[in-house]
């Protein structure tokens, strides 16, 4: 029986906390299941829905792997001139497949270049043979990358609240909202591991903090 591997993450987006990487590996038969669940790209399904579906689609799946990226190694990404966060995605999704060594791998993609994206993930693949689909939208598409879609929606809020468990509110740490830019100016020189300083609304706040002390000084 074929196997297919599908990839996602969540929380690329944020100034605070992890993204992560997530990969699903089903049957080709069970592709059926996942869509009799109602499993959906994680952004047109509720937090309740997306909780109550996570259980159901590891029972389902093959195997499945989920990679939380801290902030610290996000940052790493951005500011070297190896690398991006592109390339961050690239190596998680490789280490992924190279774990698994399915049949077809189905990813959703973070540019318009997918042919570049497939082979950029091939370049670090232990079988270069294997088939690669990297398509925009595929979170919406396929089921089993909708799947991967809500493990790693479902883990990447998690990690949420145990941040807001440990520091206060932080709103969902993402640079428009309100609640997360108020904690960062509060906060901005405070628990250094929760933040992505590689992103331009933290910077912006530190550069503002930085010349107000000068000022003061």
């Amino acid at each position: 029986m074929k196997t297919i591997l599908g990839i996602d993450e969540a929380g690329r987006g944020p100034v605070i906390g992890p993204m992560v990487m997530a990969g699903v590996l089903i049957s080709e038969a069970d592709e059926k299941k996942l869509k009799e669940l109602g499993v959906k790209d994680s952004k047109l399904l509720t937090p309740k829905k997306r909780e109550e579906l996570f259980d159901k689609i590891k029972k389902i799946a093959k195997d499945y792997e989920i990679i939380i990226i801290p902030p610290k190694e996000i940052d790493e990404a951005v500011e070297s001139q190896e690398s991006n966060l592109n390339r961050l995605e690239v190596i998680k999704s490789a280490m992924i497949i190279n774990k698994f060594n399915p049949n077809l791998t189905i990813l959703d993609c973070p540019t318009v270049s997918t042919h570049k994206y497939e082979e950029e993930i091939r370049f670090y693949l232990k079988n270069k043979e294997l088939k690669l689909k990297a398509e925009n939208k595929a979170d919406v598409n396929y089921p089993v990358v909708s799947a991967a879609s809500i493990l790693a929606k479902v883990t990447r809020d998690r990690e949420i609240e145990k941040l807001k468990e440990k520091y206060g509110d932080i709103g969902p740490g993402y640079p428009s909202n309100e609640i997360t830019k108020k904690f960062i100016k509060e906060n901005w020189n405070k628990h250094p591991e929760i933040f992505r300083k590689s992103w331009a609304t933290f910077k912006n706040i530190e550069r503002k903090k930085d010349q107000k002390n000068l000022v003061d000084f």
